[in-house]
């Protein structure tokens, strides 16, 4: 009964720590370009957020915390797509 108690409470254990982990590796990306949500680039001064598609030519302004166009085209872009979903 001992090994019987003991096998059963190790397979449960197993699966246990597998469902932990799988929850894990869904909630890590991979990195991958496709996962960005935005993307800096200081050579050209150009901000992209790849979630809507905006293309913004004023780094400096945006990190200085100018945010107010980026926040007004997901603003936007999130009532499109909730009225998108009523319809």
């Amino acid at each position: 009964m001992r090994v019987l108690r003991a096998r059963i409470f190790e397979k449960l254990q197993a699966e246990q720590h597998a469902e932990l982990a799988a929850e894990r590796k869904s909630q890590v990306g991979t990195g991958d370009r496709s996962e960005r949500i935005r993307t800096y680039n200081y050579p050209q001064s150009r901000v992209t957020d790849h979630r809507i598609g905006l293309t913004v030519h004023r780094l400096t302004e945006i990190l200085a915390g100018d945010l107010d166009e980026i926040v007004d085209s997901l603003t936007t872009a999130d009532q499109v797509a909730k009225l998108g979903e009523v319809e």
